[in-house]
């Protein structure tokens, strides 16, 4: 009598299992299929069964692998929005000029990582890298072959090149790793107001942090349009450039604006700096000399003290004021650079850069009228610029005499580049106090509203002032024919340990340019600053470091080489054969264009 085997199910089961008891029970299933296969005698249906048991378990996971292979290559990152760009930095947008110029873009970079136990020849490793990559340091090479890590980070920021002749070496143990990057074509052109971005993604300094939100935002969609034109900052930053090599001096600064809209056009600072490697600059590279420093202007600050005097009514361009005689104060003494010998008009204080005239010209109107321009003008805050960097004025918080008077010729307050800039521009423009801007108008776009700080009158004679600077003052070296160029020279001497320095060793030369200096108020204009920081005097200008002789060329050069880019009308100037009078004809200063 044998044993009856109990009954196999054929089926699985239906009953509820708990979860790791039901899923024992189903896997046991296949195996006793097989067993009923064999107790039927028939061994090729075993064979069979197993052999479809395995290729339906291949079948199954080919299909698994194809479907989620396929659904990688084609749908990565659609359905998990936010999770993947959490990532990694945002793209940040293309920066470009007001003519479409690339200034600032979005490039991949890699960073190169070493796996030092793969590295069988430590030596031969070490000089092929440094021959590969010269900015590599041979400090942190060494440390990384060195080190313990099964991987370590070597250098960063590699362009798609370097990688290619790193990669093409085939040196074991070198991997690569991608990486965002902010790429700056122009080198260090326009370096200071671009700015740039740390490795995160973020803006750090210029343009890049002023509008580091827009430029997030736009996500690489869009580019984000400044107001500079590369043409004009090219040409600014050139003529900067090679005059502060040539003076030697210790740092510089120019700027173009459209007066009538409040455009920045070119900013430049000097020395400059590669935006693309920060790091490598020098402390002293790195500031925005036209935002973030203040000088002790000098004359140039005259333009502020007699739209001051004519606004007010305190004075007429033909107002006397006696500079034959140093003007005494307590416990200080001013005189003029070059000596008057006579009284003056108040044009010609103008055009002869008198300090004493200026200092009197202030006296007359007093505290309380000078308390007024200044903050109308905008000196006692901050340049208002998207600029952080924009800086904060010193000046003396007790307006006394001896303050007074000093600041009508541009000393006891230093105030920056951009700050000039902004109030100057509002004297030149028809009397409009408005913040320049580093973003571009769009056609047909208003410019910002500002406020009104001066009468259009006295704007108007105030162009014409400077215009008759440039023919007959201070100003001659800085005329272009045909340009109309109006300006305002100034030279101020520095504070040396608390004391003016002696000499001509320790000047701030500036010149202040408006062109064309006719035309209707409203009609587009351009303000072109030049500031250098202690010049060292040459032999070709005679050993003088004044803002005549130095900055006011240096102007003229912009101005001949940006009037074309600007579609300034050259006018042709005909010469009768007469002489220049000494005494021009001051009847129209007040009234009509010079």
């Amino acid at each position: 009598m044998t044993t009856a085997e109990p009954p196999f199910d054929d089926a699985p089961p239906t009953r509820s299992w708990p979860s790791w008891a039901g899923l024992a029970r189903r896997l046991q299933w296949p195996e006793r299929a097989f067993e009923r296969a064999r107790a039927s005698g028939k061994a090729e249906d075993d064979t069979r069964l197993r052999i479809f048991f395995v290729m339906a378990l291949f079948a199954a996971g080919f299909l698994t692998l194809g479907i989620v292979a396929t659904r990688a290559a084609l749908f990565s990152g659609l359905d998990l929005g936010p999770a993947v760009s959490a990532l990694a930095p945002k793209a940040r947008a293309d920066v470009v000029d007001r003519n479409g110029e690339i200034l600032a873009m979005d490039l991949v970079h890699y960073g190169l990582y070493l796996h030092p136990r793969e590295v069988s020849d430590h030596a031969a490793t070490r000089a092929a890298l440094l021959t590969a990559l010269p900015t590599l340091s041979a400090t942190r090479l060494d440390a990384v072959l060195n080190g313990d890590h099964p991987e370590d980070y070597v250098i960063g920021g590699l362009t798609p090149e370097q990688k290619t002749r790193v990669h093409d070496l085939a040196l074991a143990g070198v991997v690569f790793q991608e990486e965002g990057g902010r790429a700056y074509p122009l080198g260090d052109t326009g370096a200071h107001v671009i700015g740039f971005a740390g490795k995160d993604g973020t803006g750090l300094a210029g343009a890049e942090r002023a509008f580091d939100a827009p430029i997030r935002a736009a996500e690489g969609k869009s580019p984000i349009s400044l107001a500079i034109d590369l043409r004009v900052q090219g040409a600014l930053q050139d003529e900067l450039t090679a005059a502060g090599d040539h003076f030697s001096v210790l740092d510089a600064v120019g700027m173009v604006v459209n007066v009538r809209t409040g455009e920045i056009l070119a900013m430049a600072s000097y020395p400059a700096f590669d935006p693309t490697a920060p790091g490598k600059a020098s402390p002293a590279a790195m500031v925005n000399h036209a935002a973030a420093t203040v000088y002790e202007p000098g004359s140039v600050f005259k333009v502020f003290t007699l739209a001051m005097g004519l606004d007010s009514g305190v004075a007429t361009v033909d107002r006397m004021f006696d500079v034959h005689t140093p003007l005494v104060l307590p416990g200080q003494i001013i005189h003029d650079y070059d000596k008057g010998d006579r009284v003056l008009p108040l044009w010609e204080v103008f055009t002869h850069s008198s300090n004493i005239g200026a200092a009197r010209l202030a006296l007359l109107a007093g505290a309380d009228r000078v308390d007024h321009y200044w903050r109308a003008f905008g000196l006692y805050n901050a340049a208002p610029s998207e600029l952080v960097e924009s800086a904060r004025p010193l000046y003396p918080k007790r307006l006394s005499e001896n303050a007074v008077a000093t600041m009508g010729f541009g000393h006891s307050i230093s105030v920056s580049p951009l700050a000039i800039a902004t109030g100057m521009t509002s004297i030149l423009n028809g009397g409009i106090y408005r913040p320049l801007t580093l973003r571009k108008l769009e056609a047909g776009q208003a410019p910002a509203p500002g406020r009104r700080v001066i009468q259009e009158s006295t704007s108007r004679t105030m162009l014409n002032l400077m215009r008759l600077n440039v023919t007959n003052g201070t100003g001659r070296k800085a005329d272009v024919n045909g340009y109309r160029v109006g300006g305002k020279t100034g030279t101020a001497t520095k504070l040396v340990n608390g004391r003016y320095g002696e000499g001509h060793s320790k000047n701030l030369a500036s010149f202040a340019s408006i062109f064309p200096t006719d035309g209707p108020l409203n009609s587009d204009r351009y303000y072109v600053l030049i500031m250098m920081d202690e010049p060292k005097p040459t032999a070709e200008i005679g050993g003088f470091t004044t803002g005549g002789m130095v900055s006011a060329p240096i102007a003229g050069r912009v101005i001949q080489r940006i009037a074309p880019f600007l579609g300034v009308r050259r006018v042709a100037v005909i010469d009768d054969g007469k002489a220049k009078s000494a005494v021009p004809d001051t009847s129209d200063l007040t009234g009509g264009e010079r």
